[in-house]
């Protein structure tokens, strides 16, 4: 039973991912419906290291860290839920609740002096992901946060990248998918065939908007409208704002996705380098003034000794 609630998370909500992850999911959530929802031209390769009839491993809410080099890394991998009990849609996902503790551990941990954010992502749900951003947003004022983009942020993940300090991908990385989309499951064709009539006795004139035995009213279209109005507002101003860009710029992007250098011309990225030089770069940064201090004690000893 537990699996068929993960439908909730497919249809009729505003989500920000790539449309064809979404494609894969509404067609496994036809399987588990036992409907075809195989959409029209729509191919669907089956996604590396994915089984969506599975349950998820989850990374890790603990953070890991070198308290030698004081970097913390959080993975953000997968797709992007609001709670922990929400992962198990697939076989790889992050929730927002176990980036926000591991970012927090991060903050009160006086040995962490930098956090990265590795992100390999298509994005995931709108619920809880401007919160999240916020919230790294401010982070950025306590302790610089790094976004390294390997090899993918997109619509969600880009929108948790947006927040850090930096955002840093590789030649071959991805960013961006600056929109928002929702699904609505339409079958009262399916159930008229198999002579099946849906009943449904409720109270508000909105409360049946969405339902899937019935094509969308006007009403409901109009809501929905609305709504990814609303969110896609609401996305693109703070990316603009976290990226010191115009809203008219982010909305220009059309929610296209940009590589290596075409991200910096974009203003979506601030440098190409790889993964491994950009953690040397910061651990660099971190190790220097450890080192200077170093010098500095060295030479009030030396001073001392002189003056004796």
């Amino acid at each position: 039973m537990k699996k068929h609630l993960f439908l909730h998370q497919l249809f009729n909500q505003p989500l920000l991912v790539l449309p064809d992850v979404l494609h894969e999911a509404v067609a496994w959530a036809g399987g588990r419906m036992g409907i075809n929802l195989q959409q029209v031209n729509i191919q669907l390769p089956a996604l590396a290291g994915a089984d969506l009839g599975q349950p998820a491993m989850q990374a890790p809410a603990q953070p890991t860290a070198s308290k030698q080099q004081g970097v913390l890394t959080i993975p953000v991998h997968g797709i992007l839920v609001p709670r922990a009990n929400d992962v198990g849609l697939c076989s790889n996902q992050t929730s927002y609740e176990s980036i926000r503790q591991q970012l927090n551990a991060g903050l009160a941990d006086p040995a962490i002096g930098h956090i990265v954010l590795d992100l390999a992502t298509p994005g995931g749900a709108a619920v809880g992901c401007y919160e999240l951003a916020a919230d790294i947003r401010a982070a950025t004022a306590r302790k610089p946060v790094t976004a390294i983009v390997h090899y993918s942020a997109y619509s969600a993940g880009y929108a948790l990248a947006s927040a850090c300090s930096e955002i840093v991908l590789s030649q071959s990385a991805g960013v961006g998918s600056i929109g928002v989309i929702i699904k609505h499951l339409d079958i009262s064709q399916q159930l008229a065939e198999k002579g099946i009539v849906v009943t449904t006795l409720y109270r508000g004139e909105h409360k049946n908007d969405m339902a899937s035995e019935a094509p969308l009213s006007e009403a409901a279209l109009a809501t929905v409208n609305s709504l990814l109005d609303r969110h896609y507002q609401q996305f693109c101003q703070q990316v603009a704002a976290f990226r010191g860009l115009d809203v008219g710029a982010v909305q220009a992007t059309q929610a296209g996705l940009f590589f290596g250098a075409d991200a910096l011309a974009a203003g979506l990225a601030d440098r190409v380098e790889t993964q491994q030089q950009t953690i040397d770069r910061i651990s660099r940064t971190l190790i220097q003034p450890h080192e200077q201090a170093g010098l500095k004690v060295k030479a009030r000893s030396v001073a001392m000794m002189i003056n004796i």
